[in-house]
């Protein structure tokens, strides 16, 4: 399966303060999760400050955590089929 369209943004500009340029940002990351974010449109567009800076998503844990919950409840609103436990093996919220 290829790369889908984004489930988490919807509007262009930066997904944290609308700013451009940005950059593609692999909600979940890493070799495997990056694969995984594409195929299931985990994605957003960031500025490059959000991205790599120092108040970017790979320096800041707390911006980072915030997005992988946020990006788990997009991921069950759309398919509420799936698991996402199974397929990302952890969560980063509590299931409501």
């Amino acid at each position: 399966m290829g790369r889908k369209q984004s489930i988490v943004q919807r509007t262009p500009g930066c997904f944290l303060c609308g700013k451009e340029p940005t950059e593609e940002h692999h909600v979940f990351f890493g070799i495997a999760n990056r694969k995984l974010s594409d195929q299931y449109g985990l994605t957003v567009r960031l500025c490059p400050e959000h991205h790599r800076g120092r108040k970017g998503v790979h320096q800041n844990r707390e911006i980072d955590l915030e997005l992988k919950k946020y990006g788990q409840m997009c991921f069950e609103r759309t398919y509420p089929e799936l698991s996402f436990r199974e397929i990302f093996g952890r969560m980063y919220k509590e299931v409501t």
